[in-house]
């Protein structure tokens, strides 16, 4: 069976019981916390320049795969991270 105990304590006390306690758990929040960074959109010129090459040769490269395309309706954007990552380490 439990047992209920009273403890006498001030107004300011119990608030100042409960804010260090929030304090605590939010350090701990911090700790684990990892903000996730926004994915950076790109328009079909954006790529062509980034790549430096020409507005055909990424529409190639979406048809083959290589690049992939995202649609918000009629306009086509690409992925900066996803470019990024469909570059190939070459081999000597």
């Amino acid at each position: 069976m439990q047992q209920i105990q009273f403890i006498q304590i001030t107004p300011e006390q119990l608030q100042q019981i409960i804010i260090d306690g929030v304090k605590a758990e939010l350090e701990e929040i911090k700790k684990h916390f990892e903000p996730k960074t926004p994915t950076e959109y790109l328009t079909r010129n954006e790529v062509s320049k980034l790549l430096s090459v020409d507005l055909s040769t990424v529409h190639n490269y979406t048809k083959k795969g290589i690049l992939t395309a995202h649609q918000m309706g009629s306009r086509v954007y690409y992925k900066r991270q996803e470019i990024e990552n469909s570059f190939v380490t070459l081999k000597k």
